[in-house]
This record gives structure tokens, sequence and C-alpha cells, in this order.
């Protein structure tokens, strides 16, 4: 088993706490019983929950927040290098930690399980750390977001399983020596970091030859990326590859998929025997993902029928096609969807689960002046699935504007692919554009990986009062 904490990481102090992969590295060694502490840009409901396992949080960052006797610092990729608090750090000769160093840490000694892929990661991962808890496995997990029930995105658990959502999009996933590997999807994403196809395949391979010899990878058997992927490392001969998906050739193949309103029965072909599970959100893509979750498991020994009944009691991630409530008649869901695939899927997800007269309205955040500088003609084309679409200005998170980029490029493309747009600048607007719109039987789709989340609960209050 490993080590309760890292020596190193007794006294980690992290800048940008708050963040989704930072703060499930912050709340397991808290649980662990290391002395936590960090700062974050604002304050939030994350830094609470940390509050409440004893984690010091910061709000904004500055030299003097940095404990003279801080073990380590961790970062993110994020992080910018005249962060005063990492150049204190270096004033004061503390070791520098990336944040997929000190995750990689944690599941030393553990039986882990790296999922990765351009789309359904957090989701593939939740499902696994949801099943596997519902049998008793007791596992520690690190998510991208946060789960529904237990409401937390991280947990160290005293069983022998690590479960990691794997981000390829700094290549840091190539840290983790996992037994089990997923391989839900290869894409052109993250543009900032990788320039061609050809760079994120050598990325994805490097992962892919850290599963410990005799591991396992699963991977898609119907996504072309992935089947590429497949062909690359067939010579890897101390690894097992099993494949999924509705690909006659796929070793778990899914047969089925049945929408049940905002669920999903499902039906796959394992091991010569048919068998039958319910996924709680609706949509073939996150389908596959239960099929990717039920493949790991069985990788690692677990019995597929009592894994299946488990993966069925998973009942969704925020931000993950989240309901967030009805008023006037009208659906409002949350999506985190900000890359075309994923934009199509939850789409066609929302369409397939919704009446036949219902109308489909999507409120739009672009995520990334380089993606969306790749990416808007396909964005657009996304969008005129949707019945009409709000689309905001580009959430730039971590990254400064780009000359002639904006989202009037995803515009143009959404009305060149005959969708109807309204352009809305000014957030605070949104509610009263949308309640302008939607009719009762609706539903409302806020869209993206920004602050869009937010409207969500102010899009139901105008509804409620109009």
């Amino acid at each position: 088993m490993a080590p309760a904490v890292p020596s190193a990481m007794e006294r980690p102090h992290f800048i940008g706490i708050g963040g989704a992969g930072m703060s499930g590295i912050a709340k397991i060694l808290a649980q662990r019983g290391a002395k936590v502490a960090g700062s974050d840009a604002k304050d939030s409901a994350t830094a609470q929950s940390l509050r409440a396992l004893g984690v010091t949080v910061h709000i904004g960052h500055a030299a003097a927040h940095l404990a003279d006797d801080a073990s380590c610092v961790v970062v993110s990729s994020a992080i910018r290098a005249d962060n005063p608090e990492l150049a204190r750090a270096t004033e004061l000769s503390i070791p520098v930690v990336h944040r997929s160093d000190a995750l990689a840490s944690l599941m030393t000694g553990l039986r882990a399980i790296a999922v990765a892929g351009t789309h359904g990661k957090t989701t593939t991962t939740s499902m696994l750390a949801v099943a596997l808890t519902e049998l008793g496995l007791d596992p520690s997990y690190a998510i991208g977001g946060d789960l529904e029930g237990p409401g937390t995105n991280a947990r160290h658990g005293a069983g022998e399983i690590f479960v990691a959502e794997a981000d390829e999009s700094d290549r840091s996933f190539q840290k983790y020596d996992p037994e089990v590997a997923i391989v839900l999807n290869v894409e052109l994403d993250h543009h900032a970091n990788y320039a061609s196809m050809d760079e994120i395949y050598d990325s994805f391979e490097t992962f892919v030859g850290k599963v410990v010899p005799g591991g396992t990878l699963v991977i898609s058997a119907d996504q072309p990326g992935a089947v590429e992927l497949t062909s690359r490392i067939r010579d890897l001969s101390t690894l097992k590859v099993v494949t999924y998906g509705a690909s006659e050739s796929a070793d778990v193949r899914v047969h089925k998929v049945t929408p049940r309103g905002l669920t999903s029965e499902v039906t796959v072909l394992l091991g010569g025997r048919f068998l039958t599970f319910t996924v709680s959100v609706p949509g073939s893509h996150y389908a596959h993902n239960a099929v990717a979750a039920l493949a790991a498991g069985v990788a690692l020994g677990l019995p597929a029928h009592n894994l299946a009944s488990a993966i069925g009691t998973y009942t969704g991630v925020k931000r993950r096609l989240q309901l967030k409530g009805e008023a006037a008649g009208v659906q409002v869901i949350d999506s985190y969807a900000h890359h075309p695939t994923e934009m199509t899927a939850d789409l066609e997800a929302m369409r397939g689960a919704s009446a036949s007269d219902a109308r489909l309205l999507v409120v739009f955040q672009p995520h990334l002046f380089s993606r969306t500088q790749e990416l808007s003609t396909e964005m657009g084309q996304a969008l005129a699935l949707a019945d009409a679409s709000v689309v905001l200005d580009i959430y730039p998170a971590r990254e400064d504007p780009i000359p002639g980029v904006t989202s009037a490029l995803i515009i143009d493309a959404a009305r060149a692919a005959g969708a109807e747009v309204t352009a809305v600048h000014d957030k605070a607007a949104v509610p009263d554009v949308v309640a302008g719109m939607a009719k009762p039987g609706d539903l409302v789709l806020t869209m993206g990986a920004g602050d869009v989340t937010d409207l969500g609960p102010l899009i139901l209050d105008r509804l409620a009062g109009s």
C-alpha cells in the first residue's frame, strides 16, 4: 500500500487550489494527514469544502501566503511564471512540483486506472469511482468534476485501487504508471500545446507505454483516432489491448443503446454473453463511456455482472448534462461541452431524450481563443443542431486574446449552417434574452467550460418571475 503522505508533500502549498485538478489532490493529501495550504483567485464552494478538511485557503495571490516551512509548492500548467507565490518559492528554494507529479506520487503502490481522451474523461472516471465504491472496494479517486452523490471530486479510500482522470492537454498524463489505461478518443485539441495530430499520437503512445508490464489498455474500436493509436501500439508485447464499441470487431461490443428519457439501457456482448444495464445519463456518448468503465473493471478482475449493476448506481457529474431545474415549463440543463465533438454529442443526446415537439435552446460560451481559432467552423456547425442559440464572448481562462479571434467566427459559421443565433456580449443580459425566447416544453442548455454555468439559476429565476 502507498504511504499515508509522500515525504515531500507533508506541508504542500497549492497555487490555484480551487481548480478541479488541484483541489482533488489537495483533498486527498488532507485526508491522508498532510498540512495543506494554498491560494486561489476567488472564494468558492470548492474553497469552503477544502477548509472543512482543515486546509488553509488564501484568497488572492501574494508572496506572504506561502509559509516559509512549506515542503513544496504545487502548480498546474495554468500558473504563470510571474506569480508572486511562485517567485517566493524560488527565493526560499522550496521545491516546485507539477500537479501531475503530485498526483502520480499519490498513486504509488496502488492499482491505478488512468482515464484519458479528448472527451468523456470526467464521466468515465466518475462511473468507475461510483461503481467501485458501490462494490465495497473503497477506492481513492481524483476527478475533474464533482460527483452528484458524494458531491466531491476526490477521496482517499482504504482500498487498493486509485482511479484518476489523466489529462492529455499538457502531456501531464505521461507521468502515470497505471495498471489499466483507458483511451476514449484521440482528437486534435489543446491547440496551444499540440501543433498536429502526429504530436497527439506521439503523446498518447508515450502514455500507453507507461502502462505497467502485464497491464491493459481499454480503447475505443469506433473512434478513428483511437483506432489509429491501436495500430501504432500493437507491438507492445507487455500490453493487453481490449477494444470496445459498436464495431463488429470490438472485444466488448455495444450491441444496443435504448433511450429511456434521461437514462439509457445498454446491452453489450462480453465474453460471448449479452449483458444489459442502465446508464443514468442520456445519449450514446455516455453509454459508451459506461462500457469503457465496465471493460476497465473487468480488466482488474471484477465480475462483469456485479460491475454493470454498480455502474447503474451512478447518478451523474455536475456540469455533465446536469438538470439545474424547471420553471414556467422550461427545463434548464448544464453542459460542460466546449469542443465540437462534445457539443454535438450532448445536443444529440438531449434531442433524443426530449419530446418530439420540444425546442432545444443553447446558451454557448466559447472556451479559449486558441480553440476558437482552430475550431470555430465546427462549433458553429454543432450549434446548428439546436433550434436557437445565444453565443457569448470567449472565456479566456489562461490565455491572452488573439487578434481577430472572437465569438463572431462561431456565429458566422453557425448562421452559414442554417442556425438561428443571437450574439450577447453582456452575460448579465442572458436571462432576459432566454426568457424572451423560451416557451413551455422547451429545453435550455447552458454550454461551455467557463462561467456560463453560473447562468442556469439566474435563467430559472427569470423564467419563474416572468
